[in-house]
């Protein structure tokens, strides 16, 4: 059993910056990758970054150049720093770990980010 506990989401103006934690805790054999989604109101659940094991990184194009995904291994902890943020990214914003042995997902239970003037 893995849970995810995320922190970090709410209320921030245009142009904005927010910093999302996730932390990974219960039984791991070995994380494959750590990542963020985010579903808007009315879309699809869609990836935001991810970062791998060997610590390569995947980014949505949407949130490139605003977005880092970063990583504490010791921890279990992954990171989503959100900078010059844009309407368009109001979400609930999902961390996601696969486990490497057994090919298992693990879903956070979703923090609310709101961008709005």
């Amino acid at each position: 059993q893995v849970q995810l506990v995320e922190s970090g989401g709410g209320l921030v103006q245009p142009g904005g910056s927010l910093r999302l934690s996730c932390a990974a805790s219960g039984v791991i054999f070995s994380i494959n990758s750590m990542g963020w989604y985010r579903q808007p109101p009315g879309k699809e659940r869609e990836l935001v970054a991810r970062i791998s094991s060997g610590g390569g990184t995947i980014y949505a194009e949407s949130v490139k150049g605003r977005f880092t995904i970063s990583r504490d291994n010791a921890k279990n902890t992954v990171f989503l720093q959100m900078n010059s943020l844009k309407p368009d990214d109001a979400a609930i914003y999902y961390c996601h770990l696969v486990s490497d042995y057994t090919g298992n997902g693990y879903w956070g239970q979703g923090t609310q980010v709101t961008v709005s003037s």
